[in-house]
């Protein structure tokens, strides 16, 4: 069934694109001809993005999704090779698509600046209990399609070898609250801010968030953390804050803290984002704030 919702998507997404050319002037009609004689002596533009001339008719797409981009805060490198790849054909948008119609949750952006709605709690989550994976404590919760995938790839990980356990998942507001002020009387503000979500902040309350093992920075040299780093993405899992990206996502490096986001949403996380979860949750965000192009 999903093999053909992807033919049908890709198929409607092609008329899309086509339709899309036809709007943008790509056709030989009339009406864009005499625009291109109106506007011989600019009909080419340098974009820096792309380091080559292209047709004034041609920038209507690429002038949105520059501007998204920008607002979405992604660095000018990294903003030029996804420019590049959009100008490829329909391939960005299709991918794009795929993600934009799963559930909003799963690309839900919850960071320092953008909070959950007031009250929100998961209305799907299941408890988790021993088997192809362990479980720290009694108690963990995480929202059914999670479970699921947390199931499928802990099954993979037994075959190369490897156990996973999952030490912390879903969080309730008040139990976040909690943790939070905990956080700051033990070790100061500042710190605190770096290691912990304020209440309504945090992706935990998502339900769709695993710290696996010890929950520090011993992890990542596991073989569960460094196993988890080269195939979590396969079953829809992404790292959140990763190495060298503080100033990105607001929170030191932490190995053990996944979130599942999908298949569709890796792909296109680690195809057109370099892997950072964050720069593709700001685009996203601000490509649905735009009403999209």
């Amino acid at each position: 069934m999903k093999s053909i919702r992807r033919i049908m998507l890709s198929l409607s997404m092609g008329f899309l694109w086509i339709y899309t050319l036809l709007t943008l002037g790509y056709t030989g009609c009339s009406k864009t001809e005499n625009r291109r004689s109106a506007a011989a002596d600019q009909s080419s533009i340098e974009q820096p993005w792309q380091g080559q001339l292209v047709s004034a008719d041609d920038r209507h797409l690429s002038v949105f999704l520059t501007r998204i981009l920008e607002e979405a805060e992604i660095p000018q490198e990294l903003a030029g090779h996804i420019q590049g790849l959009a100008a490829e054909g329909p391939a960005f948008l299709l991918d794009l698509l795929a993600v934009l119609e799963g559930d909003p949750y799963l690309r839900a952006l919850v960071d320092k600046r953008h909070a959950l709605p007031a009250g929100y709690e998961p209305d799907d989550l299941v408890e988790l209990t021993n088997g192809s994976y362990q479980v720290s404590r009694r108690g963990l919760l995480l929202r059914r399609p999670a479970v699921m995938a947390l199931e499928e790839m802990a099954v993979a990980a037994q075959t190369d070898g490897v156990s996973l356990i999952a030490s912390s998942t879903y969080r309730s507001y008040s139990y976040q609250e909690t943790v939070y002020n905990r956080n700051v009387r033990e070790s100061g503000q500042e710190t605190a801010d770096r290691e912990s979500a304020r209440p309504g902040h945090s992706q935990h309350q998502l339900g769709l968030v695993v710290d696996f093992g010890s929950i520090d920075d011993s992890f990542a040299q596991t073989r569960a953390g460094r196993w988890i780093v080269a195939n979590a993405h396969l079953w829809g899992w992404s790292i959140s804050f990763p190495q060298g990206y503080e100033a990105i996502t607001g929170y030191r490096w932490e190995s053990w803290h996944y979130r599942y986001v999908g298949r569709e949403l890796t792909y296109f996380i680690d195809t057109y984002f370099n892997g950072i979860q964050q720069y593709a949750l700001q685009f996203i965000y601000h490509w649905e704030k735009a009403g999209g192009f």
